[in-house]
Parts: C-alpha cells; sequence; structure tokens
C-alpha cells in the first residue's frame, strides 16, 4: 500500500527548482513517485514506507526548505 506525503516548498520558483527537487526526492527509498505544482509550491511524494525525516533532507539536499502541508 502507498502512502503520500505533501510538502509546501516555497523556496521553488522555476523548472531548475522542480527538476533539483524531483531528482533527490526520487533518490531516497521508498519513494515511487514525486508531483511537482509549480504553481501552488506543493511536491506531493507518494511511495511505500516513507521516511520523513529523510524526505525533507533530501529536499534541502536540493537547497530548499519545506513544511508538510
Amino acid at each position: 500500500m502507498s502512502d503520500s506525503i505533501t510538502y509546501a516548498v516555497p523556496g521553488m520558483h522555476c523548472d531548475h527548482c522542480v527538476a533539483a527537487v524531483q531528482q533527490e526526492l526520487s533518490a531516497v527509498s521508498g519513494v515511487e513517485s514525486v508531483d511537482v505544482e509549480l504553481a501552488t509550491k506543493l511536491v506531493v511524494v507518494t511511495g511505500d514506507k516513507l521516511d520523513d525525516v529523510a524526505l525533507r533532507a533530501a529536499i534541502d539536499e536540493a537547497g530548499y526548505d519545506a513544511e508538510r502541508a
């Protein structure tokens, strides 16, 4: 069964931002998909046994702050 976690990532402002966040999150164990909506600055991560700490660290690695939405 897949879970999903939504994050608000207010620092994203262009397609490069989206790609950086998607790349880092996709590398996290258990992540099946990453959907980024640039207009709302929301990121929905879907996968199995998602680790909030690891996902936040991946977003941080991409250079952005995130909050659970």
